[in-house]
C-alpha cells in the first residue's frame, strides 16, 4: 500500500530541521511507524523476531554501535531497549549541527522512565488517527486555515459529496490507516473492535506493570462511550463503573490516567472568558475518544444502528469532528476548547490560534438545526460585543476587553453545500472540510 500523506508530515519535517531526534507518540495503530519509515534509510525494529535477540544484545552492551548505520535511523519499539534514549540524546549533544537524524517510535502501552528528558535534543510529536480529509471521505474543498488567513476566500457553493450512510460507516471504522489496506467493508470494521479489546485486555496492564482488572477497564470505557463528547463529570462516569464494581476513587483515577496515557481518552478544556459577571462558566472538561470508533466498539454499535438513533450519532459525530479539529489545530499551532455557561450559551468547539484569533464552532448533524445554531453563535458574539462596550465606557468595569470571534462556523453532517449566511456565519459540510 502506498504511503498516504498525513497532515502531521509538515510538522515532523519542520521539527526535523531543528532537532536531532524526533519521537512520534500517539494511539495504537495511528501510523507512527509507517510515517517514520518514509523518512529513514535504516530501520532498527526491536519487534523483528529474526533480529530481535541480536538487536537487544547490542542495545544492552554497546548501543552506540547502532549509530554507525546510514542516517536517518529509526528505532522502532525503542522501549524494549531503554538505553537507546540516552544514546540518541548524547549523540544529539555531541553533534548539535546534525538534525533530523534519529526517529523513535513505540507502543503507547509501554511506559519507560528515562534518566534524561531529551529536552532540546529529542522533540515529541503527537500523531492522531486519520481525519476524514486524509481517508478521502472529505473532498477538502473548504480549508479551515485559509478561512483565517485569506479575507477574500469564498466557500459558497462547495458541494458535499459525503452522505450520512458514509459518515455512519466512517465513525465506526475510525481513522486507522490499516483499514485503508482492506477491501472488505466488514473487515475494515474489525480493526477498531480489535484495538478496543487490546486496550482493556492487555495495554492497560502493560503500560506501567500495574495489575488492573480488564473488566473494570472495559466498563470504564463503556461509560465514557455513553457520555461521548459530553460534559459529564468524572463522578458520573465513576458511578456507572461502581454500579458493577466497588472500586476506590484512587483506583478509578489510576485507570482513567492510564487511558489518557494510552491515547484512548482525551479531555477538552473549557474556554473561560469572564464575559458575564453573574454567569457561572461550566469548566468541566469535555470527554472524547481520540477516535470515536473505540467508544462505538465498547458499545457494540455498527453503522446500521444510527439509522434509528440519530441522537446518539449527534454525539458521536461531534467527537469525530473534534478529532479532526485537533489534527488541524496541531498543524496551525492552535488549541481546541469548548464553552458552556449556566445561561445556556455554548459553543461545541472554540478553535483558537496562537496569535489570539479564534472561531466559535457549532457541530450539527442535520441541516434543519442550522438556524438555531446560527442564532446561538450570533448571540454569543453579541454578548462579547456588549461586554466590550461596557468595559470601554466604564473605567471601573471589572472585565477586560475580549477579542470578538474572527469566524462563526457551523460544521454540519448533511448540509448539501458550503455557504455563508446573511449574518456572515460559515456553514461547512464536514465532507468538505480540511486543514
Amino acid at each position: 500500500m502506498d504511503y498516504i500523506t498525513r497532515i502531521v508530515d509538515a510538522e515532523i519535517d519542520r521539527k526535523a530541521q531543528a532537532f536531532g531526534g524526533i519521537y512520534l507518540v500517539g494511539p495504537r495503530g495511528c501510523g507512527k511507524t509507517r510515517t517514520a519509515k518514509e523518512r529513514c534509510k535504516t530501520v532498527i525494529d526491536f519487534q523483528d523476531e529474526d533480529r530481535r535477540d541480536g538487536y537487544l544484545a547490542v542495545a544492552q552492551a554497546s548501543p552506540k554501535l547502532f549509530l554507525r548505520n546510514e542516517p536517518p535511523i529509526l528505532f522502532d519499539e525503542w522501549q524494549d531497549a531503554p538505553k537507546i534514549w540516552g544514546t540518541v540524546r548524547k549523540a544529539c549533544d555531541d553533534e548539535p549541527e546534525k538534525t533530523g537524524v534519529y526517529y523513535l517510535t513505540g507502543s503507547t502501552s509501554k511506559e519507560v522512565d528515562t534518566p534524561h528528558t531529551g529536552t532540546g535534543r529529542i522533540t515529541k510529536v503527537t500523531m492522531y488517527p486519520m481525519t476524514l480529509w486524509e481517508t478521502g471521505e472529505s473532498n477538502g474543498t473548504v480549508s479551515l486555515s485559509r478561512l483565517f488567513n485569506d479575507t477574500a476566500y469564498a466557500i459558497d457553493g462547495c458541494r458535499n459529496e459525503t452522505d450520512l450512510d458514509q459518515l455512519f460507516f466512517a465513525v465506526c471504522r475510525g481513522g486507522w490507516p490499516r483499514c485503508l489496506a482492506l477491501k472488505s467493508s466488514s473487515a475494515r470494521l474489525e480493526i477498531a473492535k480489535d484495538y478496543f479489546q487490546q486496550i482493556y485486555q492487555k495495554d492497560i496492564q502493560a503500560l506501567d506493570g500495574v495489575k488492573r482488572n480488564p473488566e473494570l477497564a472495559r466498563t470504564l470505557l463503556w461509560s465514557y462511550a455513553g457520555n461521548m463528547a459530553a460534559l459529564a463529570k468524572k463522578s458520573v462516569i465513576y458511578a456507572d463503573v461502581n454500579a458493577t464494581f466497588n472500586a476506590a476513587p484512587a483506583t478509578l483515577v489510576s485507570y482513567d490516567q492510564a487511558l489518557e496515557k494510552l491515547f484512548v481518552i482525551k479531555n477538552i478544556d473549557a474556554w473561560t472568558p469572564q464575559i458575564r459577571s453573574r454567569t457561572a462558566i461550566r469548566t468541566s472538561k469535555k470527554h472524547i475518544f481520540i477516535d470515536p470508533s473505540i467508544g462505538l466498539a465498547a458499545l457494540g454499535i455498527s453503522p446500521d444502528y444510527f439509522i434509528n438513533d440519530l441522537d446518539l450519532f449527534g454525539h458521536v459525530f461531534e467527537n469525530m469532528v473534534i478529532r479532526d479539529l485537533l489534527v488541524y489545530a496541531q498543524a496551525q499551532d492552535a488549541r481546541v476548547m469548548h464553552y458552556r455557561d449556566d445561561m445556556g450559551m455554548e459553543a461545541d468547539a472554540v478553535y483558537q490560534l496562537s496569535d489570539g484569533r479564534y472561531a466559535l464552532i457549532e457541530i450539527k448533524t442535520g441541516a434543519g438545526a442550522i438556524p438555531a445554531a446560527e442564532k446561538g453563535l450570533l448571540k454569543f458574539q453579541k454578548v462579547i460585543r456588549k461586554h466590550n462596550e461596557e468595559a470601554m465606557q466604564n473605567p471601573e468595569h471589572p472585565g477586560v476587553i475580549y477579542r470578538e470571534p474572527d469566524q462563526l462556523i457551523i460544521i454540519c453532517a448533511n448540509a448539501p453545500v458550503a455557504y455563508t449566511t446573511d449574518n456572515g456565519v460559515k456553514v461547512i459540510p464536514f465532507g468538505c472540510l480540511r486543514d
